[in-house]
């Protein structure tokens, strides 16, 4: 007796582009029962949302467009938390490999987050302005943070056009304003800003070398290298690293040997299941490039230069939560960010990445002899690119 194949079923979604990067977006009482509550079922769905894994590498028959910008899930819900409107919680979605990483933010998407729960009436009409700016206080659920978006509005919707540009982004949009209140993740499983103690270590990697690294958990886990040290200048483009396996291997040996150091994981092999966190970046003193869109950075119009890998890719612009990183690392005298930008206090820098340049700012201070950053600032845009439902087949609870 044959089996009749399982129906598709279909739930409500958002599809939205946030900073450089791009995610479906779910309110959490859309979700079917068993994906309502974190664990396998949840897992399973948003995989067979985004169409992984694909051993093929391009998700074809999904959602995500095969690079670790756009394999994104988030889920939104009403916060019960005080003093805050929606709670937002990320999923990293593994192109490849089964599974979703939940071990932090995602700070491009942290700017679609309130434009979206706007559109998705998880916040009261009533409270919205009809011109001006609001904004939207979230509850990042996968840290425990708090960011707000200053959300535009204009006759009572929120505004998505505008002139704003953002290296990495084709087309302007709005501004979104961003505020990462107290983005050292202190109290997290990584212990303090600083998890070793120090603004600066050295990081011995056996087979591999010793390195100098700022460990810093600020926005998200993130081990700085210097760009000479590992034989680059700082104005690398994807395809002068993604195209080497070899290479690519050799930066995910120091980013599990660090993740170790910062107290993430307790054994080397736990990396491979933790590909979102910590991120590995290096950094240079600032120096002219051609940009991947073929623009001219100027090197007097950047502070330093940084290079970022994402799931184990380098990125093709800069991640948002490892902008807050660079802006926190920035602001404090001695470490490899701030060495490279020239040393000494700075409330904000300027940053080349790949595909342009990022201001990123930071409040820091000195509070008995201890480093404190109180908040980090930076600039984005969002735009919904498609609503409606999203369908995958019943048969996978």
């Amino acid at each position: 007796m044959s089996i009749s194949p399982a129906p598709q079923i279909r739930i409500p979604a958002t599809y939205l582009r946030g900073g450089t990067s791009k995610g479906v977006f779910f309110c959490l009482d859309d979700l079917p029962a068993p994906a309502q509550q974190p664990g396998s079922a949840r897992d399973s769905l948003l995989l067979r949302v985004l169409g992984s894994p694909d051993p093929y590498g391009k998700q074809i028959d999904g959602m995500g467009n095969a690079s670790s910008s756009t394999s994104k899930a988030v889920i939104l819900s009403r916060s019960t938390r005080p003093g805050h409107d929606v709670d937002y919680l990320f999923g990293q979605v593994s192109v490849d490999k089964p599974f979703v990483d939940w071990s932090g933010n995602c700070g491009n998407l942290s700017a679609a987050v309130g434009p979206c729960a706007i559109h998705m009436g998880l916040i009261d009409a009533a409270r919205l302005p009809l011109d001006g700016t609001f904004p939207v206080r979230i509850w990042q659920a996968n840290i425990g943070k708090t960011i707000v978006a200053h959300v535009p509005m204009n006759n009572g919707q929120v505004q998505e056009t505008g002139d704003f540009e953002l290296d990495g982004v084709t087309f302007s949009a709005a501004e979104v304003a961003l505020e990462f209140i107290d983005p050292a993740n202190e109290g997290e499983e990584s212990g303090a800003m600083f998890p070793t103690g120090n603004v600066v270590d050295t990081l011995e990697v056996p087979g591999v070398g010793s390195f100098a690294a700022t460990l810093i958990n600020a926005g998200i886990p993130t081990i700085f290298l210097n760009a000479q040290a590992l034989g680059y200048t700082g104005t690398e483009l994807q395809g002068a690293i993604n195209g080497d396996a070899a290479t690519l291997a050799r930066f995910e040996t120091i980013r599990a040997h660090g993740a170790v150091r910062m107290g993430l994981i307790q054994d080397l092999s736990q990396a491979a299941t933790r590909q979102h966190t910590p991120k590995i970046a290096f950094v240079a003193p600032p120096a002219s490039y051609t940009a991947s869109s073929g623009k001219a950075i100027d090197a007097k119009d950047i502070d330093l230069l940084v290079r970022a890998l994402s799931m184990g890719q380098l990125h093709h612009a800069m991640m948002g939560t490892a902008a807050v990183a660079i802006g926190t690392a920035a602001a404090i005298p001695g470490t490899l960010v701030n060495l490279a930008t020239g040393g000494g206090v700075r409330s904000s820098v300027r940053f080349g990445h790949p595909s342009g340049t990022l201001r990123v700012g930071a409040e820091a201070a000195q509070i008995n002899g201890q480093w404190k950053v109180t908040k980090a600032l930076m600039s984005r845009s969002a735009r919904i690119l498609m609503e409606g439902w999203v369908r995958v087949p019943a048969s996978i609870f």
